[in-house]
């Protein structure tokens, strides 16, 4: 695939903003799952993450939606967690701010 095709991108919010819903939907939405494989925190696969309702470790899935590639990175919201997301901010084009007003 070409470079020009290809969009990665991570999705940056405080705790309980919505960020792995947002993943979850954006999976949904381009068809990457189906009905029976939909689950609220798709990408949380973590034990303790399920438990505890947030995200641990940054996750990333790709789609394919309208011939480009995009790159989706989950990242966690709590502040004991920022270095992952100061490490992952660095690895991605375009970072989506998800405020919750």
């Amino acid at each position: 695939m070409k470079q020009e095709n290809i969009r990665n991108f991570s999705i940056i919010a405080h705790i309980d903003h919505g960020k792995s819903t947002l993943a979850d939907r954006i999976l949904e939405v381009t068809g990457a799952i189906t009905e029976r494989e939909k689950q609220d925190q798709l990408l949380d696969s973590m034990d303790l993450e399920r438990e505890r309702g947030i995200t641990i470790y940054s996750k990333n899935c790709s789609v394919i939606h309208n011939g480009v590639k995009i790159n989706i990175v989950d990242t966690p919201g709590h502040a004991d967690f920022s270095s992952e997301v100061e490490r992952i901010i660095r690895t991605v084009d375009t970072v989506i701010l998800l405020v919750d007003a």
